[in-house]
């Protein structure tokens, strides 16, 4: 009967006996192995091997996880993400001495015997029994690399990794079975390739390339021989012999791996003694991993690029099939993003408003009828640091973004516009447009009426007293006048406005329609994205048509083969008619209206300014035939009014959505646009309405030229500043959304203006 040791433990006789044990209890008969010359395995059967056989011997050899590249439209690189760092190389790209001193100081008889070495067992067993432990393993260059396609099919699954890596009698046996089945299908040669390939080196690197890299900022081919040494010293303990970290121990093993060489005849020992007196000179490069690496400001796109193919079925049918291709990596992915266009995004971005201000601004550029998105950026950059975010300001909440978009003010009313024209309401529509007005009694949605009930009534006015019509339409939206739209909406009811939304694309910014009430479809109360906004505006430059916004242009795998991805889908919004009316009309507004200052030089362009209640927002949003943009100011949290302000280095005494984002938009699109065409617009003849004779209301209206601010109501429900945009901050009730306005019937709120 086998006694314990006095510390619980099992003998070294009993270890050795155990050992023996592991190939009986699955059926093999060690009297079976033989050495190599019995056969190229090194097992010859002498005894029953049914048990043994019963073992499934299917080894499946995931993909190799890589680093993916993610390019611009050009090529250029943009970052490089990876769950682990590596890039798989073949044999011949990999140093001989790198060849030869992970097999010395590994296996140093992997090309002499088969899938298991008896004379190893033995020799291990030997040693283990003298030193009373389990001092040496026993395991071939082949076995440890069976173990690594364990622990790399495992992922970061902590509980998988366990499994791969549990030192059980029946994990031991599977092992050594797969082994078997490797060397009679990929033989020595192809072995040692893939094992270097997969083995972790430390430093986060996976795969000889990658260290090579990491330690010495060189190809795995161009390694000299003391630092193939250090890195084949690596292997069995990646953290004891960092020589980042504690060079007197990494050349202890550097050293030990060098003399392994000389003793097995692969260098002199002169060669040896040599290397081993040279001091370890380490050029490391530091892990680039992460969106966080991203040039040109480009971090938040290279999380929306991340983000769709995580979240589109074109990239698999469930989010945990799309995680595995992203986290296998080896991906090649070019995308939209124009580094002119971005360049630009982040050249007038630093230039207007700073990362220490307390506001911050989010810039979206995109395309025209291909819904490809150009540019993408903001001023507190992407990370993790002060002032610094990995929100990203310009998208949806499910795709990074904050919970609920931002209320866009007078931004919105181009949608309102274009319904009505699409509904037959001529461009010279007019309204009595008072400066100030209760809400209509009734108005019509899709449904049940909305009606102002409440007590006090819902009122709201426009920005100046002088801002009093009546008004035609053009007038009207290059001033940016409230009543004038509110009696508008009436006219024609909220149902054809939500259907010319739906059809523009734009949601809120946690992904729900649009609710159905004055403020929300007039003066812009409901939080929306840059990049909906800049895709919805989009469809009146390409005349109508609506362009569902992209990112990847294609992937590539590791083996060259391409990856279906998400297209555009473009529908016809509205009418051509409608659509050259719009840009009609907003191409007065950066003419002689509120955005006066936005406006470019030497080519058509159009847009529209907004300014929300308390000034917590200002945004604009314009376009040329060929680009179409989005401009947000704000701050995140909705917490800021941005009157007697500094942004930029510049005081603002109050914010406006044609002075803050107007330049800021017209410094991107310039640079964006510079050397590119400059197509015109299609645009309608819309005769200016009959002028009073004596003159004097041409010079009130013209006293109100410039201001791009209104307030409206808060009905309490659907609004932004009733739940917190970003987890973690907590908003006053009322506060986003105004409750700032000078109060008239019923406290006004929500979000207003152009």
């Amino acid at each position: 009967m086998p006694k314990n040791r006095s510390g619980g433990g099992l003998t070294a006789t009993q270890q050795a006996a155990k050992f023996l044990g592991v190939a009986a209890l699955s059926g093999v008969v060690l009297a079976g192995i033989a050495l190599p010359a019995a056969g190229a395995l090194g097992l010859a059967a002498k005894g029953t091997v049914e048990g043994f056989d019963e073992i499934p011997a299917n080894l499946k050899t995931p993909p190799l996880s890589q680093r993916t590249t993610i390019l611009d439209s050009k090529g250029g690189a943009i970052a490089t993400v990876y769950s682990r760092d590596r890039t798989v190389v073949p044999l011949k790209d990999i140093s001989p001495y790198m060849q030869k001193a992970i097999v010395a100081i590994e296996d140093a008889r992997f090309y002499k015997h088969g899938a298991v070495d008896l004379k190893g067992i033995l020799r291990a067993m030997n040693r283990n029994v003298q030193s009373g432990g389990t001092a040496q393993g026993a395991s071939t260059l082949t076995q440890q690399y069976v173990k690594n396609v364990f622990v790399e099919e495992a992922g970061d699954d902590p509980d998988k990794v366990a499994q791969a890596t549990q030192q059980t009698i029946g994990r031991k046996v599977q092992e050594l079975k797969y082994a078997i089945q490797v060397e009679e299908e990929l033989g020595k040669k192809k072995i040692l390739e893939n094992y270097l390939n997969i083995t972790f080196f430390g430093q986060q690197a996976y795969g000889i390339e990658a260290a090579s890299h990491r330690y010495f900022s060189k190809s795995a081919k161009d390694l000299k021989l003391e630092e193939a040494a250090l890195l084949a010293g690596l292997v069995q303990s990646p953290s004891r012999y960092d020589p980042v970290n504690d060079t007197e121990e990494a050349t202890k093993r550097r050293n030990t791996v060098l003399q392994r060489m000389a003793d097995v005849g692969d260098i002199s020992r002169a060669t040896a003694e040599k290397a081993q007196s040279t001091p370890i000179k380490l050029k490391v490069s530091k892990p680039k991993n992460g969106c966080i690496t991203a040039v040109s400001g480009a971090g938040f796109f290279c999380d929306y690029v991340r983000q769709v193919f995580l979240t589109d079925p074109a990239f698999g049918k469930t989010k945990e099939d799309r995680a595995k291709i992203w986290n296998r990596g080896g991906l090649t992915v070019r995308t939209t993003l124009d580094p002119q266009a971005q360049q630009g995004v982040q050249d007038s971005i630093k230039s207007h408003v700073y990362k220490t201000d307390k506001v911050a601004t989010a810039v979206t550029l995109v395309q025209p009828g291909t819904g490809k998105i150009m540019g993408m950026g903001q001023s507190k950059p992407y990370g993790l640091g002060q002032n610094e975010t990995q929100y990203n300001y310009s998208v949806n909440k499910d795709m990074g973004g904050s919970n609920f978009g931002f209320p866009t003010g007078s931004t919105f009313k181009p949608f309102l516009a274009a319904a009505a024209i699409e509904g037959g309401k001529p461009a010279t529509q007019m309204y009595s447009a008072p400066y100030e007005m209760d809400y209509p009694d009734t108005v019509q949605t899709c449904g049940k009426p909305w009606v102002n009930n409440s007590v006090p009534r819902y009122h709201l006015e426009n920005e100046s007293e002088s801002e009093e019509g009546p008004y035609a339409l053009k007038e009207a939206m290059e001033m940016s006048v409230n009543t004038y739209f509110v009696q508008m909406l009436q006219d024609i009811g909220m149902c054809p406005v939500s259907h010319m939304t739906d059809k523009l694309g734009v949601v809120q910014g946690d992904g729900t329609k649009l609710p159905q009430n004055p403020s929300a479809l007039t003066l812009g109360s409901n939080g929306l994205s840059p990049l909906t906004m800049a895709s919805a505006y989009a469809a009146f430059a390409n005349r109508g048509t609506y362009c569902t916004p992209i990112a990847i242009e294609s992937v590539k795998t590791a083996g060259g083969d391409s990856l279906p991805v998400p297209k555009s889908t473009c529908t016809q919004a509205m009418s051509e008619t409608t659509a050259d009316t719009i840009n009609t009309l907003l191409r007065g507004v950066v003419d002689s209206g509120t955005g006066r200052e936005a406006g470019l030089q030497n080519r058509d362009n159009a847009g529209k300014t907004g300014t929300t209640d308390a000034r917590k927002n200002a945004w604009f949003v314009g376009y040329t035939p060929n680009m179409s943009g989005a401009v947000w100011v704000g701050s995140p949290s909705q917490s800021v009014e941005m009157e007697q302000i500094t942004i930029g280095g510049v005081y603002r005494a109050q914010v406006y959505g044609g002075e803050v984002p107007g330049p800021i938009w017209r410094d991107a699109m310039t640079n964006a646009l510079n050397g590119q065409p400059a197509p015109p617009f299609n645009t309608v003849d819309i005769p200016d309405p009959p002028r009073d004779e004596g003159g004097d209301e041409d010079e009130d209206r013209g006293r109100g030229r410039g201001r791009d601010r209104h307030d409206n109501f808060d009905d309490g429900k659907n609004k932004p500043g009733n739940t917190t945009p970003f987890p973690g901050i907590t908003i006053t009730p009322g506060t986003t959304g105004g409750n700032d306005g000078t109060p008239r019937g019923q406290t006004n709120g929500g979000q207003t203006g152009p």
